[in-house]
């Protein structure tokens, strides 16, 4: 008779079970009945913004009608995938509960239409408490708000080549300096913006950059500070490298013209000058951080190496010309500091440069 009675009761309680089971079964298909009308207003919301959106950059003129036809007709057709597919998704997480009892969930894919994301939940478990007993959750962030149209950018500069100077009455022929063994080398950071709102052909430049001008003297000359001037005078060891350093913290801007590619989407309308001719020419203007002379020679067979810094008479100020010219990111590089090299010299002197341009 008890075991009757304990049958009947144990009955009883999964009776109850299954019919809570199947009542939240009930409910949360209901939900998910209203969820296919929401994906479906929301997405028309979307697409009825990218429309208007669309419609504002062709009263901009800034793409032309077709453009802007062939824009909405694929805007329309993944808003329809979109739709077709996150009901085929509530469709199957339907029929996974009708066939469950709504007690275990094999895939369930939450959307998040606010963030434009989605969740995926591998296993099996409650997902409404965001739980599983074994799987993967696989979490997509919201998609980064991509600006339609960047009119600045920014890029690395690295730029070097050969350094002399133009010496007053005397041609480059008869520098007392190094042609091979004199060089440049520029490290800086540029921001490019283009002027006109609705072409790439102008654009404006600017930054800063470390620059490092090098000298190196001929017929076993050093530089000598004396009486307020600085000159070559002969060293009276053989010098193995006799070298003047000059580095310089300064502004380069420069106007920039060329041709570019032109790329639209609906999202964005982007510039490039990848594999395009073009051709910069302004200026630069900055500070002199320091001025060393390197010297390297043997007394009695002991290698000397002497590194000397000191003002040499160098100004504080330095400003100069510059401009480029080639194709995409190197071009041929030319600069020349209007300043002299040594400060009341007797015979004046200007630095410059030749070499290649990189924008990275």
């Amino acid at each position: 008779m008890k075991k009757s009675i304990y049958i009947i009761g144990l009955l009883m309680v999964f009776s109850t079970l299954n019919l809570n089971a199947q009542e939240k079964a009930n409910s949360k298909i209901d939900s998910l009945k209203n969820e296919k009308s929401r994906v479906m207003d929301e997405e028309k919301a979307i697409l009825k913004r990218k429309v208007e959106n669309i419609n504002k950059v062709l009263k901009n003129k800034e793409i032309s009608l077709e453009e802007a036809n062939i824009l909405k007709e694929n805007a329309a057709k993944i808003h329809a995938i979109n739709i077709e597919h996150k009901i085929a998704l509530i469709d199957n997480k339907i029929d996974l509960l009708k066939r469950n009892n709504g007690n275990s969930k094999l895939v369930e894919t939450i959307i998040d239409s606010k963030s434009g994301g989605a969740t995926a939940i591998i296993g099996f478990g409650d997902t409404d408490n965001n739980s599983t007993l074994f799987g993967v959750s696989i979490k997509h962030r919201s998609p980064k708000k991509i600006k339609y149209d960047n009119r600045t950018s920014s890029a690395l500069i690295v730029a070097f080549g050969l350094n002399n100077a133009l010496i007053d009455n005397q041609s480059l022929d008869d520098s007392p300096y190094k042609v091979g063994g004199s060089r440049f080398f520029e490290l800086g950071w540029q921001w490019q913006t283009r002027v006109f709102k609705n072409s790439n052909f102008l654009r404006f430049n600017y930054g800063l950059s470390l620059q490092f001008n090098g000298l190196k003297p001929k017929n076993n000359q050093y530089f000598v500070s004396k009486d307020g001037q600085t000159e070559l005078q002969e060293f009276d060891y053989d010098l193995k490298k006799s070298k003047l350093r000059m580095d310089n913290l300064v502004f380069p801007v420069h106007f920039e013209f060329g041709p570019s590619k032109v790329k639209k989407t609906e999202k964005s309308i982007r510039y490039s000058t990848y594999k395009k001719f073009k051709f910069g020419i302004g200026g630069y203007g900055g500070f002199n951080l320091g001025t060393r002379q390197k010297l390297k020679y043997k007394i009695d067979g002991e290698k000397i190496k002497d590194k000397i810094k000191r003002e040499y008479n160098t100004p504080n100020f330095v400003y100069g010309l510059s401009t480029y010219v080639g194709f995409g990111d190197t071009t041929l590089y030319l600069k020349y500091d209007l300043n002299p090299i040594f400060k009341d010299a007797l015979v004046e002197q200007q630095n410059i440069s030749l070499g290649l341009r990189f924008q990275l």
